[in-house]
């Protein structure tokens, strides 16, 4: 019966995953900790819809081959081939790069309360993004990694840095190049 539910891959949503497997939600807690945040109905109705495992596993900081292994095994699914399995697409420095400079700020959008009230900010993000000027950086508040919103970023050819100011507040630029 196993390969008639969903396949887990590097690509599944998160919400597809847990609408098909509920109990996976303590096994991705278990798995890393900043899945806690999957417990916030909020983030379950707008930010796992748009998030891969991919994506997620760079949230997380665990290899995106560990977690869907794990999550495949906890329900019954046989392993895939490693070179099988996308890698996160993104590749970001962990201290600031060269291109990064505060002057360079020309918005900050803090998005938390936004992401809170249930309302996704990927729209509003990408259109402010679409109006800087090269050497421009946007700025981006959210209460975690905004890994979809990064990789979308990225493949339209922005250089991207973000980093984790406290348990609530990543903040993530984005240089117009």
């Amino acid at each position: 019966m196993t390969a008639q539910r969903l396949p887990i891959t590097p690509q599944t949503k998160v919400s597809d995953l847990l609408r098909e497997y509920p109990e996976l939600q303590e096994v991705l807690i278990t798995i890393a900790p900043a899945f806690k945040k999957l417990h916030n109905p909020v983030l379950l109705r707008t930010v796992a819809r748009v998030t891969s495992l991919s994506q997620a596993a760079r949230v997380g900081g665990v290899p995106v081959a560990d977690l869907v292994r794990q999550l495949r095994q906890a329900v019954g699914q046989p392993s895939i081939p490693e070179d099988s399995e996308a890698k996160t697409t993104t590749d970001l420095p962990a201290t600031a790069p060269a291109w990064f400079a505060p002057e360079k700020i020309v918005t900050t959008f803090d998005a938390r309360r936004m992401i809170e009230s249930g309302e996704q900010p990927i729209g509003y993000v990408l259109t402010d993004l679409d109006r800087l000027q090269p050497g421009q950086i946007y700025e981006l508040v959210t209460p975690f990694e905004p890994a979809p919103l990064m990789d979308k970023a990225i493949s339209r050819g922005f250089s991207v840095w973000t980093r984790k100011v406290s348990a609530t507040e990543q903040r993530t630029s984005f240089l117009r190049t």
